[in-house]
C-alpha cells in the first residue's frame, strides 16, 4: 500500500524523522521514493478496508488512507507548487465529508492544513483550515460529541481515530483560544463522565456507554481505544487525576503480547506515549523510566515478529517511539507533529 497509515508514505516518513532526529541513516532516496510512490497511488490507487464496508466519500481526501496523506509526505520531502496545490485541492473537498474523524474526515484534513499553514506561512491554508473548522463545529451535537457516518454505520465515539479526543486535538491546533478552553473544557467534562473507574485506575470505552467491552467481548486498551489514546490525545486537558488513573492502567496491564504486537497504533509502543505525556504534565521522572522500559520491550518485539513496513503498524512507529523516549520527546506522530 501507498498511504500514510499503513503504507509507503508513513515509512519514507518515518525515515525522514529518524535521519534528521540524528538516529538512523538511510541509503535511500526518500524524495525520489516520494514522489514515485505518489505516481503508483495515482495509476493504481489503493484503500484500506475494514469489516467489508466501503470507504466513505471522497476517498482521496483522507489524510491517513487516501491520496491527501502521500501528497501531504511528498511535499515535505521535495516541495513543488503542484503538489501543493494538489493537496490544498484535497484538504478543501473534506468539507462535507460525513466521516468526521481524524482518518478519513475533516480533521485530518485540519492536520495537514495546520502542517502546511506551519511550514508555508502561506494565509491560504489557513483559509482552508478555518473552513473545516467552522464546518466542524457546526456539526458538533448538544451533547458535544459528533456523529459518525462511516463503514455503514452511525455512532458517537470518545476514541483519537474515530471520535472526541481525536477531533479535539485537531481543532486545538488553531482555534481562538476563548472557543478553544471552552471545547477543552467541556471535553474534559465528557471524559469525566464517561471514564470508567476502579481503585485508582480508569479505561474509557471507545463509545460513550457503560460497558468497557466492544461487541466483541474485547476490552480495549491501546492508542486508537482506550485510556492509553485519551491520555495521550487529552493530556493537557483532561483532569490529572484521571490522566494519571488511565496511565497507571496502561503500566499495570503491561505490553500487548504478540497478537496487538509493538506497533504505535494498538500495540506496546503506542500505550508507552501515554507515559510520556504523564512526564510532560507531571515531571516525574519515574513515567520516562516506565516509557523506556516499554521502548525496549517494543523494539525486541519488532525483532522477534515477522516484519512488517509501516509507521503505525510496523517497526518505523516503534523506532520513532523509541527515539521519543530517548529525547524525552511527547508529541505523538502525525497527530501532534508532521
Amino acid at each position: 500500500m501507498k498511504n500514510l497509515y499503513v503504507g509507503s508514505a508513513g515509512v519514507l516518513w518515518g525515515l525522514d524523522q529518524l535521519s534528521q532526529r540524528g538516529h538512523t541513516e538511510t541509503k535511500l532516496d526518500v524524495a525520489d521514493l516520494a514522489l514515485h510512490n505518489l505516481e503508483l497511488f495515482r495509476t493504481r490507487p489503493d484503500y484500506l478496508k475494514v469489516a467489508a464496508y466501503p470507504p466513505p466519500e471522497p476517498r482521496g481526501s483522507s489524510l491517513f488512507l487516501g491520496e491527501a496523506g502521500i501528497l501531504l509526505v511528498t511535499w515535505r520531502l521535495v516541495p513543488s507548487d503542484g503538489l501543493a496545490d494538489d493537496l490544498h485541492a484535497r484538504v478543501r473537498e473534506n468539507v462535507s465529508n460525513p466521516a468526521d474523524e481524524v482518518f478519513w474526515g475533516a480533521p485530518g484534513s485540519m492536520i495537514a492544513a495546520h502542517a502546511m499553514y506551519r511550514w508555508t506561512k502561506d494565509e491560504r491554508w489557513r483559509s482552508a483550515w478555518d473552513e473545516l473548522a467552522e464546518a466542524l463545529l457546526r456539526r458538533r451535537g448538544e451533547d458535544g460529541l459528533w456523529t459518525q457516518r462511516l463503514y455503514g454505520q452511525e455512532f458517537t465515539s470518545l476514541t483519537t481515530g474515530h471520535g472526541l479526543v481525536g477531533i479535539v486535538q485537531a481543532l486545538d491546533t488553531m482555534l481562538d483560544a476563548e472557543r478553544n478552553a471552552e471545547l477543552n473544557r467541556t471535553s474534559a467534562a465528557i471524559l469525566a463522565r464517561t471514564a470508567q473507574r476502579d481503585d485508582g485506575l480508569a479505561n474509557w470505552p471507545p463509545r460513550p456507554r457503560p460497558d468497557l467491552a466492544g461487541p466483541d467481548g474485547e476490552i480495549r486498551l491501546q492508542w486508537c481505544a482506550g485510556a492509553p489514546g485519551t491520555v495521550t490525545a487529552a493530556a493537557h486537558y483532561l483532569d490529572e487525576d484521571l490522566l494519571l488513573a488511565g496511565a497507571e492502567l496502561t503500566w499495570r496491564a503491561g505490553p500487548h503480547g504478540e497478537e496487538k504486537g509493538p506497533n504505535i497504533c494498538h500495540g506496546t509502543a503506542g500505550n508507552g506515549y501515554a507515559f510520556l505525556k504523564a512526564f510532560e504534565r507531571t515531571g516525574d521522572e519515574r513515567w520516562l523510566e516506565r516509557a523506556r522500559r516499554f521502548a525496549v520491550h517494543a523494539l525486541e518485539q519488532v525483532e522477534r515478529m515477522p516484519g512488517r513496513y509501516s509507521l503505525f503498524t510496523g517497526g518505523i512507529g516503534t523506532a520513532l517511539y523509541a527515539a521519543d523516549c530517548l529525547d524525552a520527546h511527547t508529541r505523538y506522530p502525525i497527530m501532534e507533529y508532521v
